[in-house]
């Protein structure tokens, strides 16, 4: 009862905008470059997808200097138009930059879905007379049913969890959001904990709740198959005149939503601050950097970000291999129940793992002894990243034949020595994906950890919000610079390993 109701209807309104924004852009990008003849879907790929490698509140961060009432964008349109078209102060603006962040995330979803389509339903709807667009529209739409109300239903549960964005742009001006309330009540002044409890524990109903609606609506699924024995190829459909018209909107929705936004906070990470009244020539410098690496906490948090994203994303790869390895090749009893134990976690918010790993840090002693350090961070990451990782490794090892399995047997080879030596190398492909999927997970995480960290294990996101909360936002510039540079290389050497591999 003294939950705001505010704050739950607000949540609600907000999570529905960001949802059908991010299912309507990532949708169309999934048509569009699985299932056209756009030119250029190599780079527009990769833009599209750049978002999901980067943190949520590197994101929130990069808007509010490009876009914010403030921004270098808003300023200099309000010098060219004498007026501000946009705020990112209300409901309908957290819409538009936490949707535009999760398209991403349902293009990669539905992009397998689209690339799949039946050409031949495809080919019936374009002998009844039906140009490319009315095919798309009614044949290769409706086949994406399931990928769609499956990334949709997703992207609603992660709106439910965002913190960034409520707190960026929502709490300044008193719209109050679920994780804001957490977030308030648990770190203010006067803590209350019992009330926090029960707010995250309504908050894992409603999410549970959602997950049960989304078993209900792809129960079934199997009317939408379209991949069968007979083999085909599906066709690309031609937009003539307008594919290069395609090009172009999809080319500068990147531009506004990624690249200038990401070039904003670079600029204000190595200025005094970012305005168009004055060239960023004559405000350069290097203080903002100085300021993290002339203090040891600050540079702490960037070396426990890289040890967790390092250290715990292999330890978390390693351990959901052998959750699958038992889950699926092993004859242990209850299998069915421990792969849903490994996928459960999607149902739970960062924050909400956060303070359940706090409370069970104040009842268990085992787990009170990790309070404080970087291992009680490692422990609700690779919480939360299971699901991602047994994603990418369960289909992998179906794929693997389990005569495999039976002739090692047969040869004396006990369960163990089985997974060890053969699935487990055959795995190497599957293993290196999740690795790199948990290691930018990690890079990226904070929510789950807002509750957990103390001083000695302070990590780049928890890091960006205190300084975010004096009103820094040089250093939470550089930090974010920090933070993308590190990504970036990191996802070239995996690009590189990858083909490498490949090609072998």
């Amino acid at each position: 009862a003294r939950i705001a109701p505010a704050s739950a209807a607000a949540a609600m309104i907000a999570s529905i905008s960001w949802s059908v924004i991010a299912g309507v852009i990532g949708v169309a990008l999934a048509i569009i470059l699985e299932r056209t003849n756009v030119p250029g879907r190599k780079l527009l790929r990769g833009l599209t997808l750049w978002p999901m490698y980067l943190s949520h509140i590197v994101i929130a961060f990069s808007w509010f200097i490009v876009y914010g009432p403030a921004g270098y964008i808003t300023i200099l349109g309000e010098l060219w138009f004498g007026r501000i078209f946009w705020s990112l102060y209300t409901i309908p603006g957290m819409a538009i930059v936490a949707g535009t962040s999760a398209a991403p995330f349902v293009y990669l979803l539905c992009s397998s879905s689209a690339r799949l389509a039946d050409a031949t339903l495809e080919d019936a709807g374009r002998s009844l007379g039906a140009g490319p667009i009315r095919v798309l529209w009614s044949v290769s739409l409706p086949l994406m049913r399931p990928a769609l109300i499956y990334a949709c239903l997703l992207t609603f549960i992660g709106s439910l969890e965002m913190l960034s964005v409520p707190l960026v742009f929502g709490r300044p001006v008193g719209i109050n959001f679920f994780t804001t309330f957490l977030y308030d009540a648990a770190l203010g002044t006067d803590p209350d904990y019992g009330l926090v409890g029960a707010a995250a524990a309504l908050l894992l109903a409603i999410i549970i709740g959602l997950l049960a609606i989304q078993a209900v609506l792809l129960r079934n699924a199997s009317r939408f198959v379209t991949m069968k024995g007979k083999a085909q190829r599906p066709k690309l459909a031609s937009l003539g005149r307008m594919r290069w018209a395609a090009f172009a909107i999809i080319l500068i929705y990147n531009v506004i939503i990624l690249i200038l936004p990401l070039i904003g906070i670079t600029a204000r990470a190595f200025t005094t601050f970012l305005t168009p009244l004055l060239s960023p020539v004559e405000l350069l410098t290097l203080d903002n950097f100085r300021l993290l690496f002339d203090y040891p906490e600050y540079v702490r948090s960037i070396v426990n970000s890289l040890l967790i994203a390092v250290v715990g994303g292999a330890g978390a790869t390693i351990f959901v291999a052998f959750v699958a390895i038992v889950a699926h090749r092993s004859p242990f009893r209850f299998a069915r129940q421990l792969e849903f134990i490994a996928l459960s976690p999607r149902a739970i918010p960062g924050i909400v793992a956060s303070i359940g790993l706090f409370w069970a840090m104040q009842i268990l002693p085992l787990v009170d002894l990790l309070y404080g350090t970087v291992w009680i961070l490692m422990l609700a990451f690779t919480m939360r990243a299971i699901p991602t990782a047994y994603g990418a490794i369960a289909p992998s090892l179906f794929q693997i034949a389990k005569e495999l399995d039976q002739g090692a047997r047969s040869c004396g080879a006990d369960w163990w020595t089985t997974s060890w030596r053969v699935v487990l190398p055959l795995l190497k492909p599957a293993l290196f994906s999740a690795y790199v999927l948990l290691f930018l997970s990690f890079m990226k995480e904070y929510s789950s950890a807002v509750f957990l960290f103390a001083p000695g294990s302070e990590v780049i996101g928890t890091t960006m919000l205190s300084f975010w909360g004096n009103g820094d936002t040089g250093p939470v510039s550089a930090l974010s610079v920090i933070q993308l540079a590190i990504t970036a290389i990191f996802v070239l050497l995996a690009r590189t390993l990858l083909r490498t591999h490949r090609d072998a």
